[in-house]
Parts: structure tokens; sequence; C-alpha cells
């Protein structure tokens, strides 16, 4: 089990928050996604290593753009 914390520039509301759980939720290893919309925090629980691209790809194909994280 690994957990991994990013900051994520751009989200604003609830719907932010849903675009960017389901794209990182995609991410074969991941097992949850926890996002916390006032500070930009998304935690990204997986079975195994995850790759810094690989979420950072997610992210940005939601619309939002990692700032600073694993």
């Amino acid at each position: 089990m690994s957990t991994a914390t990013y900051t994520v520039s751009g989200m604003m509301c609830g719907h932010c928050v849903s675009s960017v759980t389901e794209e990182i939720s995609e991410i074969a290893g991941v097992t949850d996604v926890a996002v916390d919309l006032p500070t930009g925090a998304v935690t990204v629980t997986s079975d195994g290593e995850l790759s810094t691209d690989a979420v950072r790809a997610a992210v940005q194909e939601a619309g939002y753009e990692v700032t600073a994280g694993a």
C-alpha cells in the first residue's frame, strides 16, 4: 500500500473535485482518492508505487495542474 499527496491548482467546486477524482481513479492500482478542496490537497492511495507522471497526466486530463507533491 502506498500513499502520496499532491497539490492541485484551479479546483473551485464539487464538480472540479469529481473530475480530478474520476481521472486519477482510472490509473491502474489506485484504490482511493481523497480531495481537500480548500487546500487543493489530493491524497492518492494505491496498491503499489504510483508514477508521479501518471498522476500529473490524469490531473491535466481533468483540466487542472499539479503544483507540488510526490
